[in-house]
């Protein structure tokens, strides 16, 4: 008798484990989203978390207070989306990186090494063409997206990153417009 008890609350337990033991498997291994959305979602956390590091970088290292306030715009900003973004990647099962991958950590230790008016002028330069083509990859998710919680993020995040580049194009006429006046 106790055996086929034990043997019965064995099986019950087996029952309830077991989907759910599956439901983890997949869940840790597979996204809920298309492959192009979830790519759109990692190369986003990337950019987004390279942005916050630039950003600090140009706080500490930028000559021109334009520059630096553009930093701490960057920062404050993107962490907010990168808060956002982490959260819809963990509601997708995407699972994002804590790091930056080699080529975005690159660009960072790329600027920290420079200083005063060349990091202005070359950061700016990155800020515009970075942005630029932000936009167009936002745009396009927002267009196209399987997904319609990544599309709508995408699409609400847009108007950020439009306004973004508006402010590093500004910026950057601005750094050059000072460089040429230092020249003269």
């Amino acid at each position: 008798m106790i055996k086929l008890a034990t043997a019965k609350a064995l099986v019950f337990a087996a029952a309830l484990i077991f989907p759910a033991g599956l439901a983890l498997a997949a869940g840790s291994s597979t996204s809920k989203l298309a492959k192009a959305d979830a790519d759109f979602i990692k190369d986003a956390a990337q950019g987004g978390m390279m942005e916050v590091e630039l950003g600090k970088v140009a706080a500490d290292k930028g000559s021109n207070d334009q520059v630096k306030q553009f930093g701490k715009r960057m920062q404050q900003d993107h962490s907010k989306a990168n808060d956002e973004l982490k959260k819809l990647a963990s509601d997708k099962g995407v699972e994002l990186s804590n790091t930056l991958d080699k080529k975005h950590q690159s660009k960072i230790d790329k600027f920290a090494k420079l200083s005063g008016v060349e990091f202005d002028r070359k950061y700016m330069d990155e800020m515009v063409g970075d942005h630029k083509k932000d936009v167009k990859e936002f745009q396009k998710e927002a267009d196209k997206g399987k997904d319609a919680d990544v599309k709508k993020w995408a699409s609400q995040t847009l108007s950020t990153v439009k306004e973004h580049l508006q402010l590093a194009e500004s910026t950057d006429q601005q750094v050059k417009g000072s460089n040429k006046q230092a020249k003269k």
